[in-house]
């Protein structure tokens, strides 16, 4: 890693570190997931019955299965809007605040930068990650859950898995930051992988989608080859490149 990759990324974590967005992405993802499945197991177990209409298989399950299997579907289903804001943020306010003008006249390069900012993407997601899954554990010790074993730690672990996979398959809001230069295509972008996803999910077609293997993994493992996982990584290598070349291309007149 080279003197001026390393500065960018410092600059870009000191960035987000200060960020109310950073913040309350993160808020949102971490207590929000968290305060959101202990109400849905609560009306459950009061016989909600919309409730258990929306947790379908999971209304009969109790204990730390049915408290990760819940935590794993609104994960599923709300992590990807929420990454994709944290991206469209990240690469979006430079333009929505001016200041990617300043960017040429700095001696790191603007791949580089590009390049800064998605190291800081994923390093804070990856923190994302293993806080969500302490507060899960502390959450079913505090229900009275009790130890789990070997399969229910397994079974604990497929939340961060499918926090960071979550987190890779959502890198094209930065692409779509960058070309349409603003916080709001990014954010389209992101419903647009939402809405695929889902159309792929309802189609029974997913399994070796990498928009749609990770949520399909972590709810139903047995339904996913372990091999369809390691497609996802393809989404950030191609848009992360794809995101790097419109920096490097990136002129201030259009």
């Amino acid at each position: 890693m080279n003197a001026g990759l390393r500065a960018a990324i410092a600059v870009e974590a000191r960035k987000a570190a200060a960020s109310r967005v950073m913040a309350s992405v993160t808020a949102l993802l971490v207590l929000g997931v968290g305060a959101l499945s202990l109400g849905m197991l609560l009306a459950a177990a009061s016989g909600d019955e919309q409730v258990l209409a929306k947790l379908g298989p999971l209304a009969g399950v109790g204990g730390w299965a049915g408290l990760i299997g819940v935590v794993l579907q609104i994960t599923a289903a709300g992590g990807l809007l929420a990454f994709g804001v944290a991206l469209s943020w990240l690469f979006g306010r430079e333009f929505a605040d001016g200041t990617v003008a300043a960017l040429f006249a700095l001696p790191v390069s603007r791949p580089a930068i590009a390049m800064a900012k998605l190291v800081v993407y994923l390093a804070w997601a990856i923190g994302v990650a293993v806080v969500l899954t302490g507060i899960v554990a502390v959450l079913g010790f505090a229900m009275g859950y009790g130890v789990t074993d070997a399969a229910g730690v397994a079974t604990l672990l497929r939340i961060p898995v499918l926090v960071v996979l979550t987190a890779l398959i959502a890198v094209p809001a930065a692409w779509a930051a960058t070309i349409g230069r603003g916080l709001l295509p990014g954010i389209a972008a992101t419903v647009g992988i939402v809405v695929v996803a889902q159309v792929f999910a309802i189609a029974d077609a997913g399994a070796w989608v990498p928009i749609v293997a990770p949520a399909l993994w972590a709810i139903a493992p047995a339904s996913v080859p372990a091999a369809a996982l390691l497609t996802v990584p393809s989404v950030p290598i191609v848009f992360g490149g794809l995101c790097a070349l419109a920096w490097a291309r990136l002129q201030l007149d259009r």
